[in-house]
């Protein structure tokens, strides 16, 4: 079976068909921060989502070239600025930094690329210039320069691959100063947004004058200058698809021409939207997370991304802290497992097992369904537990039931559980009752017992000894 992705430039699932036959490269970009303040769970979504696919590409043998950008210039970050009297590169440096730790708490590996806008800007003007060159921009006479929607379409193109738009209701050359705009009132956006007073000295010269650019033009260029004008996968949440990802598209194929049947992208894959107890995020709701809020009510990044993956990327998913609860309690299951698996394979190496790594496989290829992936892993998990209930286990059958989570993991990236250091004194009662055992004073071992349990912690008699672990 090959693997399956939802196109949304098709609204179809589609074989996923490389444009290197060879599998050696594939091109992957993800739409990554605007860092003007630290990210919440619902952007984590989409980064973990990510991660998701990149893992899942290199399961089946992909190589992949991942390119995720960091926006470091545009309208909210330079409202944020006039609030502050610091430079441009110190303010975004400070929530670049943040997303960064972030990402790497929650176990997503780092893109090839990390872009900034701000470093590409002979790019976007070259993109800007071939769009004038060809008609489909204008420039106006304060120095900004716009996309043209009609335009573009006169050329034969189509605005509105990746959404429906109503184009009765659009007016010929109204124009949208801000990066977003409502889905049924698509307009000509800005390619270069002349300067004016409040950007400070926020500006780059240009053959128009002082400005900067368009957020959408910003993605456009980095995305082609590192991945060639036609690349594989371009990801991102489903409330990107418009008007920045279509925009994304208009500006591409409208300024390099590409040759009958090339595409500036080939599959576009977005997630759907996350709500927080059941509702949209919003800070007078407190229902806003930070991935930083969620660890100061003591979850881990683990957990928090257990989570994120335990339900289809195209569904709407509701975030709870009750669901937080329950994806320790299933990480707790899968340690729990895999340690006592470890401890019997000692340090022999085996071989994962090929039926379910077929199922988990299967799993993937349709779409990425991790959902349907994890019944295999709890499958399997329940599997291995009930022959090492009976000691049906030998170390070599443990290491290949190891060797299986290991490549399992390579796709869900969560990781090995970090032991909690055990406290002298839990050790050391550990030792009286182990010493009260030995010499058949059972009430006192279970006192000791029972007064470990109190400082949560566990006792755990194997055959190797008892051992501790948190409650």
């Amino acid at each position: 079976m090959s693997l399956n992705l939802f196109n949304t430039l098709s609204r179809s699932l589609e074989p996923f068909e490389p444009l290197n036959p060879t599998r050696s490269s594939v091109g992957m970009y993800c739409c990554g921060p605007t860092v003007y303040d630290y990210c919440h769970i619902g952007n984590f979504r989409t980064f973990v989502f990510s991660d998701l696919t990149r893992r899942t590409l290199e399961f089946r043998g992909f190589s992949v070239k991942h390119v995720m950008n960091i926006t470091d210039v545009e309208d909210k970050i330079l409202r944020r600025l006039r609030e502050t009297d610091r430079s441009l590169r110190d303010f975004t440096n400070e929530y670049e930094k943040a997303f960064l730790e972030d990402l790497t708490e929650l176990n997503c590996r780092m893109p090839h690329h990390l872009p900034r806008a701000t470093e590409y800007m002979p790019q976007m003007i070259d993109l800007v210039a071939k769009l004038l060159k060809r008609g489909i921009a204008y420039q106006t006479p304060d120095g900004s320069v716009w996309f043209s929607i009609s335009n573009y379409q006169g050329c034969g193109c189509r605005y509105g691959q990746l959404v429906k738009l109503n184009f009765d209701e659009m007016r010929p050359g109204e124009r949208v100063s801000g990066d977003e705009y409502d889905k049924e009132a698509a307009a000509d956006f800005g390619l270069w947004k002349a300067r004016v007073p409040d950007d400070g000295d926020v500006f780059w010269p240009s053959p128009w004058g002082d400005g900067r650019p368009g957020w959408h033009l910003e993605c456009s260029a980095m995305s082609t200058a590192l991945l060639g004008p036609s690349f594989d996968l371009h990801l991102g949440g489903e409330d990107l698809a418009f008007p920045h990802h279509e925009d994304e598209i208009a500006q591409s194929e409208g300024a390099l021409e590409y040759p009958v049947g090339q595409r500036f992208v080939k599959y576009w894959l977005h997630a759907a939207h996350l709500l927080v107890e059941g509702k949209k995020m919003s800070k007078s709701l407190g229902n806003f997370f930070t991935l930083r809020d969620l660890r100061s009510k003591g979850y881990s990044g683990r957990e928090i991304r257990q989570l994120l993956l335990s339900a289809h990327y195209r569904e709407t998913f509701n975030f709870t802290l009750e669901g937080l609860d329950g994806a320790r309690s299933a990480l707790s299951r899968i340690d729990e497992c895999v340690a006592k698996l470890v401890g019997l394979a000692a340090s022999q190496r085996g071989s994962p097992n090929a039926d379910v790594l077929a199922r988990f496989t299967e799993a993937m290829d349709d779409d990425l369904n991790v959902s349907r992936a994890w019944s295999v892993v709890f499958d399997w998990v329940r599997d291995q537990n009930r022959l090492l209930a009976t000691g049906g286990v030998t170390s070599m059958k443990a290491a290949d039931a190891v060797a299986t989570w290991n490549r399992l993991d390579e796709v869900l990236g969560l990781g090995r559980r970090v032991e909690d250091s055990t406290p002298a004194d839990a050790v050391a009662l550990l030792d009286a009752r182990t010493a009260a055992k030995q010499v058949r004073d059972f009430a006192h071992a279970d006192a000791l017992r029972n007064e470990l349990k109190a400082m949560g912690w566990l006792v755990e008699d194997t055959p190797a000894g008892p051992k501790l672990k948190r409650a």
